[in-house]
């Protein structure tokens, strides 16, 4: 009896180490398409990382003069804005002949009230400065 127990016990490792049943097909397929995915995904970064560093050192360079540019700009750009209203009210730009452009408005607009300070135009319509 004791010998009987013992090769009971002496075979439960041996079926524990037993691989699961995985269909073999399955498993290869995925890895190779895993693999393969990581080849090319690694040929890109290294193909792309020259590139990327030197538009990092040209966004290192131009950052503070894009940052003065903004400083500049940023209060006459608010103020189109504020012209402008809405583009809805606009027709496509035109341009003439000579090389202007004109960008019509299609929706009146709304005259304001005169204020105090307004210049008031002469009898022929002039305005002095």
């Amino acid at each position: 009896m004791r010998l009987v127990l013992a090769l009971c016990l002496a075979a439960t490792p041996a079926l524990s180490q037993d691989a699961p049943a995985v269909p073999k097909d399955t498993d290869d397929g995925f890895s190779l398409m895993e693999e393969g995915a990581k080849l090319v995904l690694r040929g890109l970064m290294s193909e792309m990382e020259p590139a990327l560093d030197e538009m990092g050192k040209a966004l290192d360079e131009i950052g503070p003069k894009l940052e003065e540019f903004g400083t500049e700009v940023g209060p006459k750009l608010r103020q189109l804005v504020a012209m402008i209203d809405d583009f809805r009210n606009y027709d496509a730009p035109v341009m003439l002949p000579n090389g202007d452009i004109l960008i019509r408005r299609n929706a009146p607009l709304v005259p304001r009230p005169a204020l105090p300070g307004d210049p008031v135009p002469g009898p022929n319509g002039e305005i002095d400065l």
